[in-house]
């Protein structure tokens, strides 16, 4: 049901798109339009509800209300986030969005979080090192960083190599699902991402060795440094009257991470 909602989601925000241009509402007022990873949770996701969740969704509504700007989501599968932002159908990309290695590729805003990639298991699993996964089943999402380092010569390819196999997955909650159901025996993800999907539970944990380290940002076409600009302005603003910090207290997994304005 998640997902039919979400690809009925995503049809109608393109057809709002085509019939609006994106740039400014019947009000008159600039559109913003955040284009975000649909499942990507506690960064961005969609409730059963229809409604969007999550840290980045709330810190951008904030940003928009904070400028006067209309904010219209764009949701989209992880894997589609370059050809949305090309063709202009959102204006950043704005969703637990690692900096480190890409940064000649997108025009970036400043840092706003710091994260981890880590390897989850489940506690009674025998797992306890990264060299215990010889021989095991284990899972990442698509385009995420965990993903690049684990097919990276220069990162954890050799690592990678002694898996029995790496299952790549269109989100991270299917993958989830699948080491709850025993069907993988590990998943190479952001610690972040991992502590919401584990919500405290003493049934997982993650290895003491972590894969490596990174910083999150919001991710704009090259040429858009004004548009950059203005939103880091408004960013500082919101760690200056407190509502950055407001909205991360609401996010646990995060709020530690949280770099602007430090």
């Amino acid at each position: 049901m998640k997902k039919i909602i979400a690809l009925l989601l995503t049809a109608t925000m393109i057809l709002s798109l085509a019939g609006c241009g994106g740039s400014a509402s019947t009000s008159g007022k600039r559109v913003f339009k955040h284009g975000f990873d649909l499942d990507y949770p506690p960064y961005s996701f969609i409730n059963e509800d229809g409604t969007m969740g999550g840290f980045d969704v709330e810190l951008c509504q904030a940003m928009c209300e904070h400028l006067g700007w209309e904010y219209q989501a764009v949701p989209f599968n992880w894997d589609a986030k370059d050809a949305e932002l090309n063709a202009g159908s959102c204006d950043c990309i704005w969703s637990g969005f690692t900096m480190n290695g890409r940064e000649d590729d997108y025009c970036w805003s400043k840092a706003y979080s710091d994260n981890t990639q880590m390897i989850m298991v489940k506690a009674d699993s025998g797992i306890t090192k990264l060299a215990d996964l010889a021989g095991k089943t284990v899972g990442v999402q698509t385009a995420t960083s965990a993903y690049d380092l684990l097919n990276d010569d220069e990162g954890k390819a050799d690592l990678c190599k002694t898996f029995a196999s790496l299952e790549v997955y269109e989100t991270y909650t299917v993958a989830f699902n699948d080491l709850k159901a025993g069907a993988i025996d590990a998943i190479a993800i952001d610690v972040t991402s991992g502590q919401y999907l584990m919500s405290n539970s003493e049934e997982f944990c993650f290895l003491d060795e972590m894969l490596g380290s990174e910083q999150y940002g919001i991710g704009f076409r090259k040429d858009d440094t004004e548009l950059r600009d203005t939103v880091n302005k408004a960013l500082d603003e919101l760690v200056a009257d407190g509502t950055y910090a407001k909205i991360g207290e609401k996010y646990p997994e995060i709020k530690d991470f949280l770099c602007l304005g430090k």
